[in-house]
């Protein structure tokens, strides 16, 4: 294990992730700023450009801790580094390749209402001039039981509660949902 940076999610935006603030960290050595995503990401970076070897960065922690805000902030310092922030804008590109798998993993817990129940698994590729070419997301579904079982205010995952609003469309009709009449909250 390398550097090890715990942050604490607000839950209210501040302004420590802005672009100033990326340009504040780019170039920088571990150490010589206030601990940061930026400074955790930049050295990932320097370290793949210097030692040409590929690099890591888990981000883990507690359901509504801001693992995947994390990841975007760490993705956005690698575009805007990468001289490719507004060519490939590889941050959205990358977190909206898979809505379909956020309706089927995501569902209502006591800390957050729209929970990851998966792990992710990001690669970013670099060209040798260091910018950002292209991305893939694997994904990991992890909670198989909620599919049969929910915590008190807890909630199934999303997609059953998508697909039981919509079972009355006729495209729905050969699926044999009309059976979703005690459905307590439709998803948002």
């Amino acid at each position: 294990s390398g550097i090890v940076l715990v942050a604490i999610n607000p839950y209210e935006q501040l302004p420590i992730y802005e672009q100033d603030v990326i340009y504040a960290y780019s170039g920088q050595n571990m150490g010589d700023m206030d601990p940061h995503i930026f400074a955790v990401a930049e050295e990932a970076y320097k370290q793949m450009a210097r030692d040409e070897k590929n690099q890591s960065i888990i981000v883990s922690g507690e359901s509504g801790a801001g693992k995947t805000v994390s990841a975007k902030y760490a993705m956005r310092f690698f575009a805007t580094v990468g001289g490719s922030a507004s060519e490939t804008n590889i941050e959205a590109k990358v977190l909206a390749s898979s809505p379909i798998m956020e309706a089927i993993g995501n569902a209502k817990t006591t800390r957050n209402d729209n929970s990851s129940r998966f792990g992710k698994y990001i690669q970013i590729g670099f060209d040798k001039g260091y910018h950002i070419i292209g991305a893939n997301m694997r994904t990991y579904l992890l909670e198989k039981s909620r599919v049969v079982f929910q915590a008190e205010d807890e909630r199934n995952y999303h997609i059953f509660y998508q697909l039981c609003a919509s079972s009355s469309l006729p495209e729905f009709k050969d699926l044999g949902l009309s059976k979703c009449w005690h459905i307590p909250v439709p998803c948002r």
